[in-house]
């Protein structure tokens, strides 16, 4: 299966909500180069969201702004099938699935529907794997499946 990048999002020290980056994210083994979430936790270091959460979201007449949901890398494939141990590969990073992404209160802050509503259907945490590389807009996203 395969998709594409369609947005890219990172965090500021000094911001609550992400901000949409224009071009391209640096990252590697600790996260996200520039984000506030950098170095916290490699199991967690990319949040990756599918168009389709918002299409749900929609679906019930709750209606979202594109990095609401906490994204660093929003695309136009599916990938909540992938469980972790599994990985994709976004252009030339390797990515490794390590959690479905956790609820969070600030969901519900939103709108109170959507921590019921995506539940299962919010994102899910990587890892990198290997060296550090670049993340762009309309990179390629294919889902490998496949356990290591």
């Amino acid at each position: 299966m395969q998709g594409k990048v369609v947005a890219l999002y990172i965090t500021k020290d000094d911001e609550a909500k992400t901000k949409e980056l224009p071009k391209t994210i640096t990252i590697d083994k600790n996260g996200i180069v520039g984000d506030k979430f950098y170095t916290k936790d490699a199991q967690r270091a990319v949040l990756i969201t599918s168009i389709d959460s918002y299409e749900l979201a929609r679906s019930q007449n709750i209606d979202l702004t594109a990095g609401s949901l906490g994204e660093n890398i929003l695309v136009d494939i599916n990938p909540y099938h992938l469980l972790p141990g599994e990985r994709l590969t976004i252009g030339n990073t390797i990515l490794e699935i390590t959690q479905n992404c956790t609820l969070c209160k600030g969901l519900s802050t939103l709108n109170s529907k959507l921590p019921k509503l995506l539940k299962n259907d919010r994102g899910i945490f990587a890892k990198i794997v290997g060296e550090s590389s670049s993340i762009a807009l309309n990179d390629t996203v294919v889902l490998k499946g496949k356990k290591v």
